[in-house]
């Protein structure tokens, strides 16, 4: 990969390919990391839970409950 003289970075088609064309940028203390960005992110969140049973509520109540056990 490459950063031209303006600071645009050249990423390898088969990497854009792969991830597609939409990246966060996260500065590390050690480097950067690239991030893909989904086209739609709404619809890649439903796709990453859709596993789950749950409902916002009752994971909040249940993440406030752990919260409440660990101080314990």
């Amino acid at each position: 990969m490459t950063v031209d003289d303006r600071g645009p970075l050249t990423l390898p088609s088969e990497v854009r390919e792969r991830y597609g064309d939409r990246y966060h940028l996260v500065q590390l203390p050690d480097g950067i990391k690239l991030i893909p960005v989904a086209d739609d992110p709404l619809e890649a969140l439903r796709d990453g839970f859709s596993d789950v049973e749950k409902t916002a509520v009752e994971l909040r109540s249940a993440a406030r409950a752990a919260a409440l056990d660990a101080e314990n």
